[in-house]
């Protein structure tokens, strides 16, 4: 399964880079002040985020009626279009969701069933990605990489 963690990465790494050559996608349409819960919907919670240097965060949140997970990232500050993405895993179930593409404020939904099961996700914006795996596994302890490309 490390394979498929590794080679999904790559592939979200790379559509924010595609997303950025192309500008193809609508950008998405939030008010300034959006939250992880305005974009997931109701019903989610927040249990974990991580950081994309200064330019925003990446939010895992969670519907414990639906038991699925939901990742969105947001800007610290919206404004022109730029590439984004959010993305999420389940290496038990080889189960996964992204979005990705030219946004002002956010990237997102990405929702996959996660109840009882260890997720990997994280986001992009412009060339700064979050990488978070083997997250919410109770007392394991999860990785988290950032990198620029």
């Amino acid at each position: 399964m490390m394979i498929a963690r590794s080679a999904l990465a790559v592939v979200a790494s790379a559509a924010v880079s595609l997303g950025a050559a192309t500008a193809l996608a609508a950008p998405a349409s939030a008010a300034p002040n959006t939250t992880a819960q305005k974009v997931c919907g109701s019903g989610y919670k927040t249990v974990n985020s991580a950081a994309v240097g200064s330019l925003g965060t990446v939010y895992l949140t969670y519907n414990a009626a639906t038991g699925k997970n939901c990742v969105a990232t947001i800007r610290s500050t919206p404004g022109a279009a730029v590439a984004m993405s959010a993305w999420i895993y389940v290496s038990d179930t080889d189960q996964g969701d992204q979005d990705y593409g030219q946004y002002t404020s956010y990237a997102g939904p990405a929702r996959v069933s996660g109840k009882g099961h260890c997720v990997d996700w994280g986001g992009a914006i412009k060339n700064v990605n979050v990488q978070v795996s083997g997250s919410n596994c109770g007392t394991l302890k999860e990785h988290r990489v950032t990198f620029t490309h």
